[in-house]
């Protein structure tokens, strides 16, 4: 038995298993013991995103900095790829989408715990830097330093080996070759390849370096600006999409309930499709949005916010952004094209299929040209978000003991992306699904652990002091 087949299995059992059950185990006991944060303070949530904290000192970027680095993370091949790849007909059927929904739905309780002990357990560094993130946590709260290690570990493999270069590479290249046709082939490592492909390695690589040797306030401005503006030109089109096929949304909100719950077999057998969309939708809800992978609260432990509950209900509007809508923009848009049922495309370029007859009204190219630029966008800022958890799960794990291991990291994480466009996208999507696994494994344990702590702290808070 082959490396990947061995690979294939373990992403099969950890999804189908473990991961199938703790993280809606998680997500609802956070929400039973939050009373439904997500629901009844989201609108707060949004406020205090738009807001300043007065006195707010500590931490490098500002909370809407660490909300932008986090959603830089995780806005990427996810909300285009993933999605595509959850709803097929092959995979999941239009059923994923609603167990996309629910994980995201109880994710944003998981993002809120995540987003408050990052603030709640955080250090201050011999130089006076802050820093916060699971390892701390689990660390500090939990009293668990061989679990955060662990954790720190699979982070930095994850971000270097899988969801950080790899899948990110593979969806920019994608769209690039769909877009940009018959560009020729060039020998490189003995083997052929595109010259689109080879010069998004190129392109990709130079563009990354720029940003990430200038550190994480350069990465934290690049998210800033970057992300609201593809964010909003990709709604912008889904949505024109979904206004002018307005009428048939009903039935596609019929199709998703069906096939979710085994009533049409869009994927198999009864039984079969439901555990299918479940693990697709579960799995690639988790790649998109990262709720319990543990990702995301290292860019919030960095914010300068001094309250918990401040940063935590912030952090949890990301997954309403990436899944509630993003997402479902994706998912609604290949439903009511029917692009879903297309057996003989996959990946971006079942999305692309359906923005192609969304948009017909547009000039040749347009749509294409849109989706190649929105989904490039996401998967750069993605390689620069997942640079900086990588780096401060290297800095978390040598202690400062090796100066030069942050800048070996950062040498070797771009060398990846240089490298990524030679590597199988099937290999680099089963690598990634078992690294955000080992990830969101020991990250998990901590939720559990400390949701005490949490729901105690918070409720006490929110009934007498509110954010303001």
């Amino acid at each position: 038995m082959g490396f990947w087949k061995i690979l294939t299995l373990l992403r099969d059992f950890l999804w189908r298993g473990p991961l199938l059950a703790l993280l809606p185990a998680t997500g609802l006991l956070l929400t039973l013991r939050l009373r439904f944060i997500q629901l009844r303070r989201l609108p707060l949530a949004f406020r205090l995103l738009l807001s300043r904290e007065e006195g707010a000192r500590d931490g490098e970027i500002t909370p809407f900095a660490a909300l932008c680095t986090a959603l830089s993370a995780t806005i990427g091949t996810g909300n285009i790829v993933g999605v595509a790849t959850a709803v097929s007909i092959l995979t999941g059927g239009p059923g994923a989408l609603f167990w996309m929904w629910l994980s995201a739905l109880l994710g944003m309780a998981v993002k809120y715990t995540e987003g408050y002990l990052a603030i709640r357990f955080r250090v201050t560094l011999p130089d006076g830097q802050r820093r916060g993130g699971p390892f701390y946590y689990m660390e500090r709260g939990l009293g668990r330093p061989g679990l955060g290690k662990l954790f720190a570990a699979c982070t930095a493999l994850a971000g270097v080996l899988g969801i950080g270069t790899m899948t990110q590479m593979s969806g920019i290249i994608q769209a690039a070759e769909i877009f940009l046709k018959g560009s020729g082939t060039v020998t490189v490592f003995g083997g052929q390849y595109s010259k689109v492909r080879v010069a998004c390695g190129i392109v990709t690589g130079i563009l990354s370096a720029l940003v990430i040797w200038g550190g994480a306030q350069r990465i934290a401005r690049a998210a800033t600006l970057v992300v609201p503006l593809m964010a909003g030109l990709y709604i912008g089109a889904s949505g024109l999409i979904l206004a002018t096929h307005a009428g048939e949304l009903p039935e596609a909100f019929r199709l998703i309930a069906e096939s979710a719950f085994g009533l049409r077999a869009a994927a198999g057998g009864s039984a079969a499709a439901i555990l299918l969309a479940m693990q697709n939708g579960v799995a690639r809800g988790v790649f998109s949005n990262e709720a319990g992978l543990g990702s995301a609260p290292i860019a919030a432990g960095s914010s300068n916010t001094n309250d918990p509950v401040r940063q935590g209900l912030i952090s949890m509007t990301g997954t309403f952004i990436d899944t509630l809508v993003l997402c479902t923009m994706t998912g609604l848009v290949l439903i009511v094209m029917g692009s879903w049922r297309n057996t003989a495309l996959e990946g971006v370029a079942l999305t692309l299929d359906a923005f192609a007859r969304g948009l017909w009204f547009l000039p040749p190219g347009v749509s294409d040209g849109i989706l190649a630029v929105s989904l490039s966008a996401f998967a750069f800022t993605t390689i620069l978000g997942w640079c900086f958890y990588g780096e401060r799960s290297v800095e978390y794990l040598t202690r400062g003991r090796f100066p030069g291991a942050v800048k070996g990291y950062r040498a070797a994480y771009l060398l990846t992306v240089f490298l990524a466009p030679y590597v199988g996208a099937a290999e680099v999507w089963t690598a990634a699904d078992v690294l955000n696994a080992m990830m969101a494994l020991p990250n998990l344990i901590a939720l559990f652990g400390l949701a005490e702590i949490v729901s105690r702290e918070t409720m006490q808070r929110l009934r007498g002091n509110p954010p303001k």
